[in-house]
């Protein structure tokens, strides 16, 4: 949200809301600065995280409140569930 405001594009802060204001992409389709989401479904609205893309199948986000910014595989975790392009 902070980095896509830096560069003057308006996102909602819920992750959700985030992947509803973007156009669903596919995995196959990514280039630095999508999004990349993950939810409990099928089902947008079931999206509880989200992160930034940056190529080479790397992410950035914050992993969790009191953790700091970091840079990981899209699949250190869970596989992501969706994927959106914003701006």
């Amino acid at each position: 949200m902070r980095a896509w405001g830096a560069a003057g594009v308006t996102l909602p802060h819920y992750s959700a809301a985030q992947y509803t204001a973007g156009t669903p992409i596919k995995v196959g389709e990514l280039r630095p600065g999508d999004l990349v989401f993950w939810g409990s479904s099928n089902n947008p609205s079931s999206i509880y995280h989200v992160a930034m893309y940056i190529g080479d199948g790397k992410i950035i986000h914050a992993p969790r409140t009191g953790r700091p910014v970091s840079i990981d595989s899209m699949y250190y975790w869970i596989t992501p569930s969706f994927f959106a392009r914003v701006g």
